[in-house]
């Protein structure tokens, strides 16, 4: 079986997939909604796109197409640790001080900020497609000193030298994946996992007074604990917003049927992304 993820070769996605989908065969796709075409387009069978991280949020390009282009289910979640190094060609591991640029992620340049500010003081950064495209270059122009912030995985893909470790500000930086395929399937690598989801897409019925109050309500007093609730533009106009709602049950017979009935008879629009297993990976 195939599983289609956000490219290209050693980005944090891919070491998610590894650790989730042993045996499978991965492929790597240049964009996000590209990945999720090819499940649609039966090219691959699953995909995992990154959906949130700790330090930057959501990402706003999957939750749109997910809620808004595809119908693909949630089956299942990928929380997985972010640890950002600096690494360079191996021929410039001794003056790694002497770089002359430094090369990643626009993500990853901000959450390594105050390591470039104070150990590569003046020396400049540009941001570049992907943390493993900015460890491809460095590997592709040894001749140029320059370095990338990437993860382990990249070092190992483009044989370059991690000269300092775990650079990023912030210790608990995390990104969440998700899962997604043409029908819910349980999956080998997350079954067995003891924390379930539920995502819900709730639209609010127009001009009405205390609406989100009385969403909020229908799974309060079920006593339902909400994770996560998150506003998107709907794209037809300006303060016409929908609501991700993420829910830390599995989909049960009763209170989260319940809660979405409930919510329909109040005139809300309620679809269910999907219902799944969430597991944490940690890195090696």
């Amino acid at each position: 079986m195939k599983v289609g993820y956000l490219g290209p070769k050693a980005t944090f996605t891919e070491i998610a997939v590894r650790r989730v989908f042993s045996g499978f065969e991965h492929i790597p796709f240049q964009t996000i909604p590209g990945c999720m075409d090819a499940v649609v387009e039966q090219e691959v069978d699953f995909a995992v796109v990154p959906l949130e991280n700790a330090l930057e949020g959501s990402v706003n390009i999957t939750l749109d197409y997910l809620t808004q282009e595809v119908d693909l289910p949630i089956i299942g979640e990928i929380t997985l640790p972010i640890k950002q190094h600096l690494m360079v060609h191996p021929s410039n591991a001794s003056d790694w001080h002497q770089v002359s640029k430094v090369y990643s992620h626009s993500h990853a340049i901000a959450q390594c900020h105050k390591f470039l500010h104070t150990q590569l003081k003046g020396v400049p950064f540009e941001s570049v497609s992907s943390t493993a495209a900015a460890a491809k270059m460095v590997m592709e122009t040894p001749e140029a000193n320059i370095a990338a912030i990437a993860n382990e995985l990249a070092a190992e893909e483009y044989g370059l030298s991690i000269v300092r470790r775990n650079i990023h500000d912030f210790d608990y930086n995390h990104t969440r994946f998700v899962v997604l395929a043409k029908e819910q399937t349980e999956l080998k690598g997350l079954s067995g996992s003891a924390h379930h989801k539920t995502t819900l897409m709730v639209t609010l019925p127009s001009d009405q007074a205390g609406a989100l109050h009385q969403v909020l309500s229908a799974f309060a007093w079920r006593r339902i604990n909400l994770s996560k609730i998150e506003s998107r533009p709907m794209k037809t106009g300006i303060g016409n917003y929908f609501f991700i709602i993420d829910l830390e049950m599995n989909l049960d017979e009763v209170l989260i049927p319940g809660a979405m009935a409930e919510l329909e008879a109040l005139g809300c629009g309620v679809k269910l992304l999907g219902s799944y297993p969430s597991v944490m990976v940690e890195m090696s």
